[in-house]
């Protein structure tokens, strides 16, 4: 019989770590990441009735996803909601203020596989990249149109479509951050074009949700898949600084009486004409 004592160890290579710089998109989401840390934001959830919805929704003749639906209903209720467009402008020798811009401007965030040229210049590990593509007054588009612009941020060549992000991700950080921070604060009119009054992000097509995700954006909506029973558990994140609860709540019951109405009455009228 052998003894312990005399076995000899087995000894196994040390594991190589590689390591790597974080690519420009990376980046790009970590700046905004540190600006939405500043933003003190708060969950306002709703579990809505929208069966009827998703009935009307699956007998359009076009399809229409629930990102563009979402998108629209919203806009309609920042109509008569003047916080829901408006963002806080901090001060330095003054007291700090809120802008309002006068029409609604949706911030999409989207993942997409990185194109060839940009995942060789970047060598990034994630074969995905998140883009923001922004949508002016989806309350004005028809659903379809609205639908129609969505599909193409999610298909068109990367640097068609988001060239100008592709832009800001490689410019020097410092610079990149001064920027961020000065289309936050900015009370330019084309600050609501440039990054949003409000932003949608959703895992439900992947049957997750994502209720706390970050944002720098007075609020940002976001749901979980539809269950069995035609219900769907909507999230509202708001910044404190302008909103309390109560009105987030209203904003919310009023976004499911858009739904269940306006929106509902387009999605049957699109069931009713015939495909062409």
């Amino acid at each position: 019989m052998t003894s312990m004592t005399s076995m000899t160890p087995i000894t196994r290579p040390s594991p190589k770590i590689i390591t790597r710089r974080l690519d420009s998109q990376r980046l790009l989401v970590a700046d905004i990441v540190r600006l939405s840390r500043r933003v003190p934001i708060f969950p306002v959830d709703r579990l809505m009735q929208l069966a009827a919805v998703e009935q009307h929704r699956r007998a359009a003749t076009t399809r229409i996803g629930w990102a563009a639906i979402f998108m629209k209903a919203y806009a309609i209720v920042a109509r008569d909601r003047p916080a829901l467009r408006s963002w806080h402008v901090p001060g330095l020798l003054r007291r700090p203020r809120w802008a309002t811009s006068p029409l609604s401007v949706a911030s999409l965030a989207l993942s997409r596989p990185r194109d060839e040229a940009t995942a060789e210049a970047d060598r990034g590990l994630d074969p995905e990249a998140i883009y923001w593509a922004r949508f002016p007054e989806p309350d004005a588009m028809p659903l379809p149109t609205l639908q129609a612009a969505i599909t193409r941020f999610a298909t068109a060549p990367i640097d068609e479509v988001f060239r100008r992000q592709l832009e800001l991700a490689r410019v020097p950080r410092l610079l990149r951050r001064i920027v961020l921070r000065w289309n936050l604060r900015s009370t330019s009119p084309k600050r609501a074009l440039r990054i949003g009054t409000f932003s949608l992000s959703t895992l439900a097509g992947e049957g997750c949700s994502n209720r706390m995700h970050p944002t720098f954006l007075t609020t940002s909506l976001t749901y979980s898949p539809l269950d069995d029973a035609g219900r769907m558990n909507v999230t509202l994140l708001a910044d404190h600084r302008l909103l309390d609860g109560v009105p987030v709540a209203r904003a919310l019951a009023a976004l499911e009486a858009t739904l269940t109405h306006e929106i509902a009455a387009e999605l049957a009228a699109l069931g009713r004409q015939t495909p062409r």
